[in-house]
C-alpha cells in the first residue's frame, strides 16, 4: 500500500477518512517543500573603519586629494556572488555567499576611508566638492585583480593609480601595486577579511606610508 496514496472512504467512516487525508496531504506539502528548500544566503560587508591601527606617522598634510569617481574594477567583479579560484584559471561564484554592496561602490567608499584615516580628516574629498575646497591633486585608482589565490588562504590586490595636478602644472605621477595579503583560513569569512586588509595595504602604499 502507498503511504501517500488517499485512502478510500467508506460510507460509514467519513470523518476519519477526511481527516487521514488531510493529514497526508499536508506530509506531501512539507515533503515539496523540503525538496524544494536552498540554503540561507549570506552577505558579506567590507567595514569602513581600517582594519589594523593608524601607524603613529601618518601622511598628515595640508593638501586636499580628490577621489576620482569611479574606481575602476574587472567587470568581472561586479557581480553580488563571491568568487573562489577553481582549477588552473576558473572562478567559482559562490550563490549562497553574496556581497552585501557592490564592489563598485564599496571598494570607493573602503578607499576613501583608508586615505582620510592617513592624510587626516577631511584632507580626502570625492565629488561633488564642497564650496571653498581646493583641490591640490585627483587621485584616479584602477583595480586590475583583488582575488582569492589558489590556494584559498590569501587575497591578491593589483591595481594602479595617478595622482595629477588639476590645473596641470606640475606631472602626474604614477604608481602601481602588487599585493598579496595571507588570509587566517580557507573560509569564506577569512577570505573577506583579506579582501579588506588588501584595500587597506594599497591605500598604505598610495600615500606613501608602507
Amino acid at each position: 500500500m502507498n503511504p501517500l496514496r488517499p485512502p478510500q472512504c467508506r460510507p460509514h467512516d467519513h470523518a476519519a477518512c477526511h481527516s487521514r487525508r488531510r493529514s497526508l496531504g499536508l506530509l506531501g506539502a512539507s515533503l515539496l517543500a523540503a525538496c524544494g528548500s536552498s540554503p540561507p544566503v549570506r552577505l558579506y560587508h567590507l567595514p569602513s573603519a581600517p582594519p589594523q591601527p593608524v601607524p603613529e606617522r601618518p601622511a598628515r598634510t595640508a593638501q586636499n586629494w580628490q577621489l576620482a569617481l569611479p574606481v575602476r574594477i574587472p567587470d568581472y567583479l561586479d557581480r553580488q556572488a563571491l568568487l573562489l579560484p577553481q582549477g588552473e584559471t576558473g572562478l567559482l561564484a559562490l550563490s549562497d555567499h553574496r556581497w552585501a554592496e557592490s564592489l563598485r561602490d564599496a571598494v570607493p567608499r573602503v578607499l576613501r576611508e583608508d586615505l582620510a584615516a592617513l592624510r587626516g580628516e577631511g584632507r580626502v574629498w570625492t565629488s561633488p566638492l564642497p564650496a571653498g575646497v581646493q583641490i591640490a591633486a585627483r587621485l584616479r585608482v584602477e583595480i586590475l585583480a583583488l582575488e582569492a589565490g589558489a590556494d584559498r588562504r590569501s587575497v591578491r590586490l593589483q591595481a594602479r593609480w595617478t595622482l595629477a595636478d588639476p590645473h596641470g602644472r606640475d606631472a602626474p605621477h604614477s604608481g602601481s601595486a602588487d599585493l598579496t595579503v595571507p588570509s587566517s583560513g580557507p573560509g569564506v569569512d577569512e577570505l573577506v577579511a583579506a579582501h579588506r586588509l588588501a584595500l587597506w595595504r594599497l591605500a598604505l602604499r598610495i600615500t606613501g606610508v608602507n
